[in-house]
C-alpha cells in the first residue's frame, strides 16, 4: 500500500523491519548499558534442585528436625505426603570474600562463589514440573510460547552466519522433560528456535556428506538447490514456514565447515580437559557440554541452553528428590560441581565473562519437610528457591533476598520469575516491556504484562 501510494522510502523501510524480523543478522539492543551482556549462557537443571540443601543454609532444620509444622505454619506437599521437617544430610561451610554458605557437594562452585550473584529468593507460579518448567523457559505455564533462548535471538540476532544463534546442549541421560517445546521458537519466526548439539562423538547427525561425494559435487548440488528454492519461494511469497527451512537448510550446508571446527575439542590442553573433567566419567558428558558453550561463545552464537538432568523415569538422572535426596543429589552434584565452575573459571580468565551472561536455575526449589518415602525426599516447592547469575553488570557476591528460618517461602525480597526474565533481558540490553511480537490479537512478551527489573542485583 506504501509503494503504491508512492511512499518509496517507508515501503523500504518496512520491507527492512519484514526482512530483519524474520531473519537472524545482528540488531542494537535497546539500551546502551555500560556493562552489558553480548550474549547468554542458561544453565537449567530439570526437576527441581533442593536450594535447602545446596545454597540456602537453614540451621533451623536441624534445631527442629522431626517436628511438625502446624497451625499457620502447616506446609501442605504437592502430593499430600506430609512429613516433618527434615534437616540436610549434608554439611555445609562459608565461601570466600562473601560469606556465601555452600553444601559439601559442591565445593566446586563454592571456589568461585565471589563471582556470582544469588537469588534466595525466587518464586514460581507452580507446583507442577510441566507448567513450572514453562513458565521458567518461556514465561508462561502453558505450551506453545517461545523461549527466553528465542526472545534473545530475535531481539539481538546473531553474530556468525555459520552458526545457530541459540544453541541447545541437553544432558546426555536424556531430554529434559517437555522436550522441544522448552526450547522452541512458538509465534516467533522459525530461525530463532534453538538448534540441538549431541555429545562429544556425534555433536550434529548427518553432519558429513557420504564419502564418495566430492567437495565440488556437491557446491555444485547447492548451488541447484539454492537455485530451485529461491524460485519456488518466489512463487510463494510471504510463507514464513518455507522461508525459514530454506534458511535452516543453507545454515546446516554452512555448519559442515564450521560446526566440525567447533566440535572437536582435540586441540584443548590437557589442563583445559582436566579442568572440566573430561577425563572422569561422572563429568565426562557434562564436562564436553560446558567446554562447548565456552567455544561457542567464542565463536559468536548469541545464546545456549544448557541442562543438567534429563528426563523422568529413570531414578537420580535429574533433581527430582523424591525419595532418596541424599543418593539424588549427591548422585547429580557429582556430575554438576566441577565442570561448572570450570566454566566459569573459563570465562573468567578469557575475559569472556565480561561479556557472557550466566544464569543457573531450575523450576522450583523443596520443601524443607520430609515426603516420608524411603530413605526421605522431598516434595516440589515453588514458593521460594534459588538462582544466581554471573556476567557483567551484576554486583558480584550479593545474596540477595531470603526465604523463612526454614526454608519454605520467600519472604524478604521475593522475585518472580517474571522479575528474573526481566533482569535478564536488561542486563543483555533489551526492555521486556519492549521486546514484543504481535499474535492473534495481543502484543505479546516474555514478561507477559508482568515483571519488574530487580536494580538491586546491578552494578
Amino acid at each position: 500500500m506504501l509503494w503504491r501510494a508512492g511512499g518509496g522510502l517507508a515501503g523500504i523501510a518496512l520491507a527492512a523491519l519484514e526482512a530483519r524480523a524474520a531473519t537472524n543478522t545482528p540488531r542494537p539492543p535497546h539500551r546502551d548499558f555500560s556493562a552489558r551482556a553480548k550474549n547468554i549462557i542458561m544453565v537449567f537443571l530439570p526437576g527441581g534442585i533442593s536450594h535447602v540443601d545446596t545454597l540456602d543454609y537453614k540451621p533451623a532444620l536441624e534445631k527442629h528436625h522431626g517436628q511438625e509444622t502446624r497451625g499457620a505454619n502447616t506446609i501442605t506437599p504437592f502430593f499430600g505426603r506430609r512429613g516433618t521437617v527434615m534437616k540436610s544430610p549434608f554439611t555445609f561451610r562459608q565461601y570466600g570474600q562473601s560469606g556465601q554458605w555452600v553444601s559439601e557437594i559442591l565445593p566446586h562452585l563454592g571456589g568461585v562463589v565471589d563471582d556470582l550473584t544469588f537469588v534466595h529468593s525466587c518464586v514460581a507460579r507452580s507446583n507442577a514440573h510441566g507448567p513450572a518448567l514453562f513458565q521458567m523457559s518461556t514465561g508462561f505455564i502453558f505450551q506453545g510460547f517461545p523461549s527466553i533462548g528465542s526472545w534473545v535471538s530475535y531481539g539481538l540476532g546473531s553474530e556468525n552466519d555459520n552458526l545457530p544463534s541459540f544453541v541447545v546442549l541437553p544432558d546426555r541421560r536424556g531430554l529434559p522433560p517437555c522436550g522441544a517445546a522448552l526450547w522452541g521458537n512458538g509465534f516467533l519466526p522459525a530461525a530463532h528456535q534453538g538448534v540441538i548439539l549431541g555429545g562429544a562423538e556425534m555433536p550434529i547427525a548427518d553432519l558429513a556428506p557420504p564419502a564418495p561425494v566430492s567437495a565440488r559435487q556437491q557446491a555444485a548440488s547447492y548451488d541447484l538447490l539454492s537455485a530451485l528454492n529461491q524460485d519456488h519461494l518466489h512463487h510463494h511469497e510471504g510463507e514464513d514456514a518455507l522461508a525459514a527451512r530454506i534458511r535452516a537448510y543453507e545454515l546446516a550446508a554452512r555448519m559442515q565447515l564450521s560446526a566440525p571446527a567447533v566440535t572437536d575439542v582435540s586441540g584443548e590442553s590437557e589442563a583445559t580437559r582436566e579442568m572440566y573433567g573430561l577425563n572422569r566419567p561422572e563429568t565426562r558428558d557434562f564436562g564436553w557440554n560446558c567446554l562447548m558453550a565456552r567455544r561457542l561463545i567464542e565463536k559468536g552464537v548469541r545464546c545456549i541452553q544448557m541442562y543438567n538432568g534429563g528426563h523422568f523415569g529413570e531414578p537420580r538422572v535429574n533433581w527430582d528428590g523424591h525419595e532418596d535426596l541424599r543418593a539424588n543429589h549427591t548422585k547429580n552434584a557429582r556430575v554438576l560441581d566441577q565442570p561448572l565452575a570450570a566454566l566459569l573459571r573459563d570465562l573468567k580468565q578469557r575475559g569472556l565473562l565480561d561479556e557472557t551472561l550466566v544464569v543457573f536455575t531450575t523450576e522450583f526449589g523443596r520443601l524443607p519437610i520430609s515426603e516420608g518415602l524411603g530413605e526421605g525426599g522431598r516434595d516440589h516447592n515453588p514458593e521460594g528457591f534459588t538462582s544466581f547469575l554471573a556476567g557483567p553488570g551484576l554486583k558480584k557476591g550479593l545474596r540477595y533476598g531470603a526465604t523463612d528460618e526454614l526454608g519454605y517461602k520467600a519472604v524478604v525480597n521475593p522475585v518472580t520469575v517474571y522479575d528474573l526474565h526481566a533482569t535478564v533481558l536488561q542486563l543483555l540490553g533489551l526492555e521486556h516491556t519492549q521486546l514484543s511480537w504481535y499474535h492473534n490479537g495481543v502484543r505479546r512478551k516474555l514478561t507477559d504484562v508482568h515483571g519488574h527489573v530487580v536494580k538491586d542485583l546491578l552494578a
